[in-house]
């Protein structure tokens, strides 16, 4: 019977020893289930997230190249001469001066807009090609083309050249500018620093609307508009290019000319001529080759550049430190029997005049037929007068 239990304990233990292993086992195992579900959750999560962020990096980049392949073949470069007629590379054979080869004056950047069977239609700034005596186009391929000026206008800086639509194959669309969006992309496309940089592409946002700058052409002509900012590389070259939108649809016209403003070149401050404007610019451009706008008929200076002496002789309140002195007034315009000599203008309706930009950019506003109250100084008195614009710039000097 002794026997008996001792081996009855024995057994016991042994069960108890394989009971406790069994349970060991069964609860390790668990435990590396369960981290290997754990981590295979996690990883299949990363793969997932990896996924996703390659996905949508793919579809940005998608959605810019299709943008840009939509209009790169129809930004074009503009070559500028000046100088003497054209004569070949070889030229006469009896000479071997350059005298009568054509320098090259400036280079820009256009888009082509319109086609037909005969010619097509760029549009680019009025400052690219001012002052021109020959103009070449390059393709987006490469090929040169002789064009030819349809029309420019100094103030909005917008010009039209023709070519031959033989070798054209593709027409940018215009947007809607008016629907645009702070903060939506723009890509800018043309020629940087020349044609040797011909379709260089930079990309940004729209960082403002309906910013107004005004400025002097080189001929002192005022050029303003209401322009579209931009964080978009515009570098002199990409003048007269396109600023397109994510659906490859034109919505500016860049000017590095505004960019610079006067010489002061900044980063990341750039400026496109709203797609709207150039619509409706272009429209005249082909049909008469010039814009129309209303006329005073005055020659004028503004009120801070002149002398002590002439001040004094304006008889002006001393709270009055800016305005336009009129110097003359043309006969059979406007402003004649309404403004004279030495009459010095403050406001046209509602806004406040201080240069004869701003006397520009109001006047300019206007539509010809329409009517506008001038406020002016005479002998130290402020009078107000209404006059009906009923001529045009075409009629100044005539």
């Amino acid at each position: 019977m002794e026997d008996f239990m001792k081996n009855l304990n024995k057994f016991s233990k042994t069960i108890g020893q394989l009971l406790l292993v069994i349970l060991i086992s069964f609860f390790s195992g668990l435990l590396g289930s369960l981290t290997v579900l754990q981590f295979n959750q996690m990883q299949g999560s990363r793969e997932q997230n990896s996924a996703a962020v390659t996905q949508t990096a793919s579809k940005n980049e998608n959605s810019t190249t299709q943008a840009v392949d939509k209009v790169k073949d129809a930004v074009v470069s503009i070559i500028t001469y000046s100088g003497n007629s054209q004569s070949s590379f070889v030229g006469s054979d009896d000479t071997d001066t350059d005298s009568n080869t054509e320098q090259v004056n400036s280079e820009g950047s256009g888009v082509i807009y319109k086609k037909d069977d005969n010619n097509a239609y760029l549009v680019t700034n009025t400052h690219v090609i001012n002052g021109a005596k020959k103009l070449d186009i390059r393709l987006a391929d490469g090929t040169k083309v002789p064009g030819e000026i349809v029309g420019s206008d100094t103030y909005s800086d917008i010009a039209v050249v023709k070519i031959s639509s033989e070798k054209v194959s593709t027409v940018a669309e215009f947007g809607d500018s008016s629907q645009l969006s702070v903060g939506e992309t723009a890509i800018a496309i043309g020629s940087p620093l020349g044609s040797e940089y011909a379709n260089t592409v930079t990309q940004g946002i729209v960082s403002s609307l309906n910013r107004h700058v005004s400025l002097k052409s080189e001929d002192g002509q005022a050029i303003s508009t209401n322009a579209i900012q931009t964080d978009t590389a515009i570098n002199p070259g990409n003048s007269g290019g396109p600023l397109i939108n994510i659906q490859g649809e034109v919505i500016g016209i860049t000017s590095s000319k505004i960019a610079s403003n006067g010489g002061t070149s900044v980063e990341g401050l750039g400026f496109a001529i709203p797609a709207n404007d150039v619509k409706n610019i272009i429209k005249q451009l082909e049909k008469d080759g010039k814009v129309t706008r209303p006329a005073l008929g005055i020659h004028m200076v503004n009120l801070t550049n002149l002398s002590t002496a002439d001040l004094q002789k304006l008889k002006l309140p001393d709270n009055v430190t800016s305005g336009v002195a009129v110097r003359s007034v043309q006969k059979n315009m406007p402003a004649n029997g309404h403004l004279q000599q030495y009459d010095v203008i403050t406001k046209v309706d509602d806004t406040k005049i201080s240069s004869t930009t701003e006397l520009q950019n109001a006047l300019y506003s206007h539509s010809i037929g329409d009517e506008i109250t001038v406020t002016y100084y005479r002998n130290g008195k402020e009078e107000k007068t209404t006059i009906k614009l009923d001529k045009s710039t075409s009629d100044l000097n005539q």
